[in-house]
């Protein structure tokens, strides 16, 4: 599957298929994803028990971050993304900004023969219809030389049964419509992302109830640097 992106700062899509007007970076099946950057922060973010969870791929642990985990998980961003023309390179800056500001709702790492190779995060999103407990999934990366070896769907499977276990109604995210269905998404009408075609946004309800109206993402996702002190 190829990556497609687009960034506010260079209006097109950069892909196969010529859509435009969009920010989000999708996911290639085993590679990014980080997803768009509207400015409106979301509902608090709720605690989740920390866990680690062995998966039936052989050998991919997965569990939450640790304080020690940070810098690495920024090593794997960068990796992640370093070699992506159609990326800003500003992703590991997002998660850092989720995370300073008590936005990261939910930081996995994958751990393979003890090291740590990928991440991905969740964060809550705003509706304009006033529905809350809905998250948005983003950025995911897994280190280069471990792509493709069912990492990245290891952790997005995980990630969400760990919303559902914690209570969240939903999760939505913009992305690549040959992969995200595989996860139960789907296009729903009426629930946008501004600037985002329909056919690219896609939502999760865990509890059968979609809402309507205008979908935000966290503030964090326009961080371009980290904040000086």
């Amino acid at each position: 599957m190829e990556c497609v992106a687009w960034f506010p700062e260079r209006k097109g899509f950069l892909s196969q298929q010529k859509l435009a007007g969009m920010n989000p970076v999708m996911l290639d099946s085993e590679r990014v994803c980080r997803h768009t950057a509207m400015s409106a922060a979301g509902p608090p973010a709720r605690g989740i028990p920390k866990q680690e969870t062995i998966m039936n791929t052989p050998g991919i642990i997965i569990r939450d971050e640790k304080e020690s985990d940070a810098s690495i998980i920024t090593g794997i961003t960068v990796a992640a993304f370093a070699d992506m023309e159609i990326s800003d390179h500003t992703e590991q800056f997002v998660i850092t900004a989720l995370r300073s500001a008590g936005a990261l709702s939910m930081s996995l790492v994958a751990e393979v023969d003890g090291r740590v190779v990928g991440h991905i995060a969740f964060s809550p999103v705003e509706i304009s219809d006033g529905t809350r407990d809905w998250y948005g999934l983003g950025p995911v990366s897994v280190r280069p030389e471990y792509q493709r070896r069912g990492i990245g769907k290891a952790l997005i499977r995980e990630g969400l049964a760990r919303l559902k276990s914690m209570g969240a109604r939903g999760c939505c995210l913009v992305g690549h419509a040959d992969y995200y269905p595989r996860f139960g998404f789907e296009n729903v009408p009426g629930m946008v992302v501004a600037g985002v075609p329909a056919e690219a946004f896609f939502a999760l309800s865990f509890d059968g109830n979609m809402p309507r109206g205008d979908v935000r993402f966290h503030e964090a996702f326009l961080a371009k640097g980290e904040r000086k002190p």
